[in-house]
């Protein structure tokens, strides 16, 4: 029984952490491919706009929106779920939170929530979720 703890408790943060990278490693990519799309289509080579968007990218890596995944897991192991629809799922839903969060105490900017985005993270949660379940979460 001790061992058994002791290595959940040591498979359960390298999972996290190589399901977080994978996510990280999709949002970006299928971030990147949205802003080059919408930057092809204005026809603007702005230098502001990509300053904006950087500053846009350090609000949302902030260490906040680590919080709904980190809950999604510590529920998924505390309720010993081993459901793949469960950690798919939430870490969608996990990840789709980002941009609320980001956006606490701030004004509404429509621009901002728009539908490209929602899907680059809820895309992201998905694999990320997958991941998880793969490596820590099949055996909860």
């Amino acid at each position: 029984m001790f061992w058994s703890t002791l290595g959940r408790m040591i498979v359960i943060p390298i999972a996290f952490v190589i399901a977080a990278v994978v996510s990280i490693f999709v949002a970006l990519t299928l971030g990147y491919e949205r802003i080059v799309q919408a930057m092809a289509a204005s026809g603007t080579d702005n230098f502001e706009a990509v300053f904006d968007l950087i500053g846009h990218g350090a609000i949302i890596a902030s260490g906040l929106t680590i919080l709904p995944a980190l809950a999604l897991v510590i529920i998924g192991e505390v309720a010993r779920m081993r459901s793949a629809l469960y950690y798919i799922l939430g870490g969608g839903a996990a990840l789709a939170a980002i941009p609320l969060l980001a956006r606490f105490g701030q004004q509404a900017d429509p621009a901002v929530a728009g539908g490209g985005l929602w899907q680059v993270f809820a895309t992201a949660g998905f694999a990320g979720g997958f991941v998880y379940w793969l490596l820590a979460g099949r055996r909860a």
